[in-house]
């Protein structure tokens, strides 16, 4: 299957319940002189809206450390994941190549090669011949691991199972970074408003954007106050990126608000 760009699938699949009021109620210890049986004392909504928005405002971000969440992500490549794991606070848990066969390898083809037939034959080729080449050379080394399996005394099945995980662990190196892979991972929402920062900005590689973006919107989704000012480091402040800077940061502002 061929993945477009479009075809991205974010799914927020948990995440702390009453997590405002969490954050609230760890803001509220640090503020004031109660104990801990009776932070949550008197926290209606009102309150814990009011704590959020100081919160946001003095960008006092260690209470929002005690929240996390957990996103399924698929349709995405290993371009994206390399990346994605690069922001090391957080949890993640990858499909393998390593131990699943890939008889047929999706891959993801970015718009701007699908927009061009004459690259996008030529892209589609290689992925065509990096299967084959997959194919070819799992066959040649589970024949070579089989065959010294059995002169080791194990018997067929055992043998099998054996070399084909011993072939495909080392074919695997055929496949490309367009190679479609599915994951997911947890974050806090301290991590988050870094990864939104970095990763929603303009110059930021665009699969890694579309991720972040269709994330922001799943948490907002869940707890708006809390992300009221999530997204790139211009959406309330100046463009961090000096000469480098996109130049479009009204048009950004506004995009992020209907989000």
């Amino acid at each position: 299957m061929i993945y477009l760009d479009s075809k991205l699938k974010v799914q927020l699949l948990r995440y702390t319940p009453e997590g405002e009021k969490l954050v609230a109620s760890a803001a509220k210890l640090c503020y004031s002189p109660v104990g801990i049986d009776k932070i949550e004392e008197n926290l209606d909504e009102e309150k814990v809206d009011r704590f959020l928005n100081m919160l946001m405002d003095l960008g006092h971000e260690s209470p929002l450390e005690h929240l996390s969440f957990t996103f399924g992500v698929e349709g995405v490549s290993r371009v994206l994941t390399h990346q994605l794991v690069r922001h090391r606070i957080a949890s993640f848990s990858q499909q393998s190549q390593r131990y699943v066969k890939l008889d047929q390898f999706d891959y993801i083809i970015p718009s701007s090669i699908d927009n061009v037939k004459e690259a996008r034959d030529i892209y589609i080729k290689a992925m065509e011949e990096d299967q084959k080449y997959y194919d070819e050379i799992t066959d040649i080394l589970f024949k070579e691991h089989f065959e010294k399996l059995l002169k080791k005394g194990y018997n067929d099945k055992r043998a099998r199972t054996m070399a084909e995980k011993m072939s495909i662990e080392d074919a695997r190196y055929v496949f490309p970074n367009a190679c479609e892979t599915k994951i997911v991972f947890t974050m806090n929402t301290r991590s988050l408003f870094n990864f939104f920062r970095l990763r929603c900005c303009n110059r930021a590689q665009w699969e890694i954007r579309a991720l972040a973006t269709e994330m922001l919107k799943e948490v907002k989704k869940v707890y708006p106050t809390l992300f009221k000012n999530a997204g790139p480091s211009c959406l309330i402040g100046v463009c961090p990126e000096g000469k480098m800077t996109c130049g479009k940061i009204d048009k950004v502002r506004e995009r992020f608000k209907s989000i």
